[in-house]
C-alpha cells in the first residue's frame, strides 16, 4: 500500500508546503518543507501529536514525501533531525537525497 492511500494530503502555499495527516481528536501530524529550486525541497520540520508518537506516523509522512519526490524528479535536503535519521536508515532513498 502506498502512503497516498492513507489519507495524507499535500498543501502548498507559495514556496512552502506541508504533508498533513489528520489524527483522531483533531490535531494533525505534519511534515513541512520549503521549495528551494525547481527540483529541490528542504524538509525542515515534522510534528506528531504526543499521544500518537512512536507509532510510525512521522515515518509515513516522510515516505509520502519520498514517493512524491521520486515521481517528480525532485531532490530532498533533510534539515529536520528526524528526517535526516530516516534517510540514514533507508539507503534505498539515496536517489532523492540531495548530495
Amino acid at each position: 500500500m502506498q502512503t497516498k492511500d492513507l489519507g495524507i494530503r499535500l498543501e502548498k502555499r507559495g514556496h512552502r508546503g506541508r504533508y498533513v495527516l489528520e489524527m483522531p481528536e483533531g490535531e494533525p501530524a505534519e511534515l513541512t518543507y520549503v521549495d528551494s529550486g525547481p527540483d529541490h525541497i528542504i524538509i525542515d520540520h515534522t510534528w506528531v501529536p504526543p499521544k500518537f508518537r512512536g507509532r510510525g506516523v512521522a515515518e509515513r509522512l516522510v515516505v509520502r514525501a519520498v514517493e512524491d519526490a521520486r515521481a517528480s524528479g525532485t531532490k530532498i535536503t533533510p534539515l529536520c533531525r528526524f528526517v535526516a535519521l530516516e534517510f540514514r536508515r533507508h539507503k534505498d532513498w539515496a536517489d532523492v537525497l540531495k548530495q
